[in-house]
C-alpha cells in the first residue's frame, strides 16, 4: 500500500495541522503501508527537493514567482499550478496508489487534477474549512461573496473525490449536508499517541520563581492565540476571579494573531501583574509550562468553527491527567463529557466561565476522579490506533485489494 499524501505545511514547523499529520503517517507506518508525503509552497522557502524530519521524508514544492503572485487571488492559482505540477512530478517517481489530499481546498483542486490524469484514486481530508477559517483570520465574513465562492469551491471538490475523509462528526454532518452519501465520508478523530505523553509531575521550581508563580494558583492555556480560542473571554472574566482568589495568575504560553491585542487587553483592565505572557517556547519544554499549570482553560468562542472543528488540547490535557475548563462548543462536546473527564461552561459566557473555574479550584476532592476519566478516555477511545485503523476500509475498496 503506497499512499501519496498532499499537505498544506509539516514539520519540522509547529502547529496543531502538522502533530496531527505526524501522528497518523507514523501510524500508518506502523500498520506496514508505505507513506510519502509533499508539501505546498505554503511550507516556506526551501533549499532542496526533499526534507528529512524525525524519520519522515517530505517533498517540497518551490514557491512560485512572477506577476500573477502580485494579482487579487492570483496568488492562490499560482500556488496550485505550481502544487499540481510538482505533484505530478513526485507522482510519477514514486507511483503511489492513492493520493491522499489534506485541507485545504487549495491541495485538493491538484490533486483531483493529477490523480485524474495518472488514474490514480484520490481522497480529500477536511480538517476545518477553508471559508470558515477566514472568517476568524478576518479576511471575510459569513455569507459574503468571497465565503460563498469558496464553499462552493469546497464542495465542488469533496464532490469530485473518490472518498473524503474528516476529523469530527460536526464536519461530517457538514459534508453530508452537501449533497455527499453518508457512505462516502469517514470520520478519522483526533486522538493523542498516550506513549508522547507523561502524566503531570510536580513543577520546576526555578520556572515557578522565573515566571513569579511561585504559591500562585495558576490557570493556563498553551497554543497559539488565535480570536476563536476566546483568550479575551478568559482575561474578562480575570477580575472576578481575583476578587475571590487573589492568588489567581493566568498562564498563556505561545503566541500568534492575537497576542498584541491581549497584552493591551490584559493593561486596559489594569491585570498586567496578574498575567503572564511567556511568548513562544520550544516544544521540548512544553511539558514543563504544562506541570506549572492547576488549570486549563479552553474558552472557545461559539462560532460555526469552533462549532464544527474538533481539537487537540482537550485530548492532551487528558493524556497528562491534567484539569481543564472548556466552552460548551459542538467541537469540545464531541470530547468532553462534562463533570465527567472535564468541565464545560457556556460559551461566550464570562459569568459561567468564572462560575466553573472557582467551582473547580473549591473543590479539591473531585480532582482524582476527573484526571483518571480523562487518561482513561484517551487510553481506551481517542488515541491513534483506533483513529488510523478507520482508513483501511475505504483504501481498500478504492484500491481493490487488502492491505
Amino acid at each position: 500500500m503506497r499512499t501519496l499524501h498532499v499537505l498544506d505545511h509539516s514539520i519540522p514547523l509547529h502547529s496543531g495541522y502538522t502533530f496531527r499529520t505526524a501522528a497518523l503517517l507514523r501510524e500508518q507506518r506502523a500498520l506496514g503501508w508505505e507513506t510519502f508525503h509533499l508539501t505546498s509552497p505554503k511550507q516556506g522557502e526551501v533549499s532542496a527537493p526533499f526534507e528529512d524530519v524525525d524519520g519522515l521524508r517530505f517533498y517540497r514544492t518551490p514557491a512560485p514567482r512572477g506577476i500573477l503572485t502580485k494579482l487579487p487571488l492570483g496568488k492562490e492559482l499560482a500556488l496550485m499550478k505550481q502544487l499540481e505540477t510538482r505533484l505530478e512530478e513526485v507522482a510519477r517517481e514514486i507511483r503511489p496508489d492513492i493520493i491522499h489530499a489534506h485541507s485545504p481546498v487549495l491541495n485538493a483542486l491538484p490533486a483531483i487534477k493529477v490523480a485524474r490524469k495518472l488514474g490514480i484514486p484520490v481522497v480529500y481530508e477536511i480538517r476545518a474549512f477553508w471559508e470558515d477559517a477566514a472568517v476568524d483570520h478576518g479576511s471575510t465574513t459569513e455569507g459574503s461573496l468571497r465565503y460563498r465562492a469558496t464553499r462552493k469551491l469546497e464542495t465542488r471538490a469533496i464532490k469530485q473525490v473518490d472518498h473524503v475523509f474528516t476529523i469530527c462528526e460536526g464536519l461530517r454532518a457538514d459534508i453530508v449536508g452537501r449533497g455527499i452519501p453518508a457512505d462516502k465520508v469517514t470520520v478519522i478523530p483526533n486522538a493523542v499517541d498516550i506513549a508522547s505523553f507523561n502524566l503531570a509531575s510536580p513543577p520546576d521550581t526555578e520556572l515557578l520563581r522565573k515566571w513569579g508563580l511561585t504559591g500562585k494558583t495558576v490557570i493556563g492555556f498553551i497554543g497559539s492565540f488565535y480570536a476563536y480560542e476566546g483568550l479575551d473571554l478568559l482575561l474578562d472574566a480575570l477580575p472576578a476571579l481575583l476578587e475571590q482568589r487573589p492568588d489567581i495568575r493566568v498562564l498563556l504560553v505561545g503566541g500568534g494573531p492575537q497576542e498584541a491585542n491581549l497584552r493591551q487587553q490584559a493593561e486596559r483592565l489594569g491585570l498586567k501583574d496578574a498575567v503572564v505572557f511567556t511568548g513562544r517556547v520550544p516544544h521540548s519544554d512544553v511539558n514543563c509550562y504544562y506541570d506549572l499549570i492547576n488549570v486549563l482553560a479552553y474558552p472557545r468562542h461559539p462560532m460555526r468553527l469552533t462549532e464544527l472543528v474538533t481539537p487537540l488540547k482537550p485530548l492532551e490535557a487528558m493524556a497528562q491527567g491534567q484539569l481543564f475548563v472548556a466552552s460548551d462548543v459542538g467541537g469540545h462536546k464531541e470530547l468532553v463529557e462534562h463533570n465527567k473527564n472535564g468541565i464545560l461552561f457556556k460559551a461566550g459566557d464570562r459569568n459561567s466561565l468564572t462560575h466553573a473555574l472557582l467551582s473547580l479550584l473549591d473543590e479539591q476532592d473531585r480532582w482524582p476522579e476527573l484526571k483518571a476519566n480523562g487518561r482513561t478516555f484517551v487510553e481506551n477511545v481517542r488515541n491513534w490506533r483506533n483513529s488510523v485503523a478507520n482508513y483501511t476500509a475505504p483504501y481498500q475498496r478504492l484500491i481493490g485489494k487488502s492491505i
